[in-house]
């Protein structure tokens, strides 16, 4: 047995969690549970979206703080900390490694434009032959080329994805981990790491950039400091899928059989997992994209706008996650054939009122409009279901890779409504859970590494598997 902490930070909460690993025993305990978002902040030119990464960096310290007394409790020693974030984010640092500025969200509307303008200097297929990506506004390439057109761009010596920006404040260490390299757009597809090229053609100084490492890696100990301030003496940082995706993926329980997964938090991430990349005109077309998963594998995925959309709707209406299981028992007695919008319109990406714009969609559409909450939420959950279905659908196509289950793991695990209407989209039966994919991918890479697992990603998930509670959803039911 073996114990591990895994900091997970998500685009709308985070939380610490300690891992206890065996060889037939993996089990999560949460040490703290934060809420999160990006806050708008007033400039000369406009607003601007900012994540409060110090805040996060504070309730993180509290949550090991917490691993280290639950490690005391049970008499075992935390063999190691994981970092696991959301993607295409970062920290530009001075000469002293000092964080110059809060980093700027994706959802922060400077990139607009920006990829249609570089497009025009080099074409998109090309693009695509290079790095592999679906082309969003917010990968990490367009963030780069906005940035030029402020100052702090020139005064960085060093530039950090968010998980590697936590990985430095732990331990000292300045590296790239390669999952979450792959999601930046300046990375080589067949081997994750920089492309000098594409490095150039965002306009950066390629000595910003820290050097690539793998998941796996023992990095570094933690630094005096922080073993002081939250117990953990002796411990070490281990390079995870720092791509909190790229942990999901690992952290489902599929087996065996054909499988393709739907990571559902704030963004919903589907696709299936191949061996090597799918870089066709189709691919392009249909919007998916190839990441870096952990050994080496592909995550063959679209990204759907995901459960955002309904999240701006609670808000609009003064709710939290709290006022939702009753809306959703309401929303489920509603006959189906309801109206439908397309969830990945660029009009749901930034913050704002939420309901307003699903029941504008609806009408663009000429279809009836949504008034009541349980009719909203029920056209937003019937929208993602047939979004996911689409996107399975076009992965099967486009990558030849059969599919006879749908994993659907995270916070949409827990939303029975949707998991259904899923099953019932698809067309295949959907296996829900665990809720907590991305930290349990996070230990059980950490716990290899430590050698008390071993295997590959199949006996991961087998642990997984075993230990875990699913509810499995079968169309038509």
């Amino acid at each position: 047995m073996s114990l591990h902490a895994a900091v997970d930070f998500g685009a709308s909460s985070g939380r610490v969690m300690l891992g206890a690993v065996g060889t037939d025993h993996l089990e999560l305990t949460e040490a703290a549970r934060f809420r999160n978002g990006a806050v708008l902040v007033p400039r000369e030119r406009g607003a601007a979206l900012y994540w409060d990464m110090v805040g996060l960096w504070r309730e993180s310290l509290t949550g090991l703080q917490r691993v280290a007394e639950l490690a005391r409790a049970a008499g075992e020693p935390v063999a190691s900390v994981g970092v696991a974030t959301w993607a295409v984010d970062y920290g530009l640092l001075d000469g002293d490694g000092t964080l110059l500025a809060a980093p700027r969200s994706y959802r922060d509307a400077r990139t607009d434009g920006v990829a249609e303008r570089l497009h025009q200097r080099v074409p998109a297929a090309e693009l695509y032959r290079r790095n592999g990506l679906q082309h969003l506004p917010f990968t990490t390439v367009y963030q780069l080329l906005a940035e030029q057109e402020e100052s702090l761009l020139a005064s960085a010596r060093s530039l950090l994805l968010l998980p590697d920006l936590v990985g430095w404040w732990l331990s000292g260490h300045r590296g790239a981990e390669s999952t979450n390299v792959s999601t930046t757009g300046l990375a080589d597809v067949h081997t994750g790491r920089w492309a000098p090229d594409l490095v150039e053609l965002a306009g950066i100084d390629p000595a910003l950039l820290a050097p690539e490492h793998d998941p796996g890696v023992v990095l570094a100990g933690l630094r005096p400091e922080v073993e002081e301030s939250t117990g953990l003496d002796g411990a070490r940082l281990v390079a995870v899928g720092s791509h909190d995706t790229a942990s999901a993926v690992v952290g489902g329980a599929a087996g065996d059989e054909r499988f393709a997964y739907v990571v559902c938090g704030t963004w919903s991430l589907v696709g299936v997992e191949l061996e090597e990349p799918v870089l066709t005109e189709a691919s392009l077309a249909s919007g998916f994209t190839n990441e870096r998963g952990v050994d080496g594998r592909i995550r063959y995925l679209h990204n759907v706008m995901g459960l955002w959309v309904l999240q701006g709707c609670l808000a609009d209406w003064g709710l939290d996650s709290t006022g939702l299981p009753p809306l959703l028992a309401a929303a489920g007695d509603l006959p189906a054939g309801g109206p439908v919008i397309d969830v990945d319109d660029p009009v749901f990406l930034h913050p704002g009122p939420m309901v307003s714009r699903v029941q504008r969609a609806c009408e663009a559409a000429g279809q009836p409009v949504p008034t009541e909450r349980p009719a909203v939420v029920r056209c937003v959950l019937d929208s993602l279901a047939g979004a996911f279905a689409r996107a399975v659908e076009d992965a099967v196509r486009l990558s030849g890779r059969d599919v006879d289950v749908v994993h659907v793991v995270g916070g949409g695990a827990q939303n029975a409504l949707l998991c259904q209407l899923t099953a019932d989209a698809c067309g295949r039966p959907v296996l829900a859970g665990p809720v907590e994919a991305t930290a349990l991918g996070n230990v059980l890479v950490q716990a290899r590494a430590a050698g008390t697992v071993t295997g590959g990603l199949e006996d991961l998930r087998a642990l997984v598997a075993k230990t875990a509670e699913l509810v499995r959803y079968v169309p038509g039911r």
